[in-house]
């Protein structure tokens, strides 16, 4: 988990530099504007589909319709995160990572040459396809919503997963060779995955989580970076800009 940490920290230390902050907020208008026209025009139409299917059918039987509404208010809400969250993924992927690429590794990664083929197409269909996996896993899982608890967990591991599939890809896509790239992916499965965990909960935060699909993205340059530079035999560790 100290690597895992050592992005966050670099992910932070970022946010003084106002390019930076141009990044990150480009994104979470977008996700802001997209929840809020989907609120607007599809949340009814989601909640009316819901309520004609288990279990709120059962509650409505029960006598229990404010339950069963309100189990459909909170599914269509879910629905419409999970949408804006991936979309807004989507272009923090494929149109502001590359920025952000270039940006820190002319500043703080200096010393990672970049031996990848730099691909806008391979990492566009990298993203595309991490979205329709999360769009299948999605529509699959939801009769597990129904065990207690599981409506926070599933959508959590989803999203950290969509966020590992996402952004470690196209974070070393112009740096690491393709032996490079398997070689780290097989060694850090584990803190990769939590990096896109760590980022999927913070997304559940009022406000912070507009910000997440490009905090993520800056969160795995980082990571993958810093990887890289290790895995080359230069384990130099810095922070905002600094060398120890």
């Amino acid at each position: 988990m100290a690597d895992v940490m050592l992005a966050l920290a670099r992910t932070f230390a970022n946010l003084k530099d106002g390019k930076v902050w141009l990044y990150v907020l480009t994104p979470a208008l977008f996700s802001l504007l997209l929840s809020i026209g989907l609120a607007i025009w599809v949340l009814g139409a989601v909640v009316q589909h819901l309520m004609d299917y288990p279990p709120m059918t059962l509650l409505v039987g029960w006598g229990l319709v404010w339950l069963a509404h309100l189990l459909a208010y909170m599914g269509g809400w879910l629905a419409i995160f999970a949408v804006a969250y991936m979309t807004a993924s989507l272009l923090a992927a494929i149109v502001i990572m590359p920025l952000m690429l270039n940006h820190l590794a002319t500043i703080e990664y200096r010393d990672v040459a970049a031996m990848g083929k730099d691909s806008f197409v391979a990492a566009a269909l990298n993203s595309l396809l991490a979205a329709a996996i999360f769009v299948i896993g999605w529509v699959a899982t939801i009769p597990l919503w129904l065990i207690p608890g599981f409506s926070l967990l599933v959508p959590l591991l989803l999203m950290g997963w969509l966020n590992r599939r996402t952004f470690a890809y196209d974070a070393l896509s112009m740096h690491a060779t393709a032996a490079e790239w398997a070689e780290i992916r097989q060694q850090n499965k584990t803190p990769l995955f939590m990096l896109g965990l760590t980022m999927a909960l913070l997304a559940h935060v009022p406000l912070v989580g507009l910000l997440v699909p490009a905090l993520a993205a800056l969160a795995f340059v980082h990571y993958g970076l810093e990887a890289l530079r290790r895995s080359r035999g230069g384990a130099v560790v810095t922070i905002e800009g600094e060398r120890i």
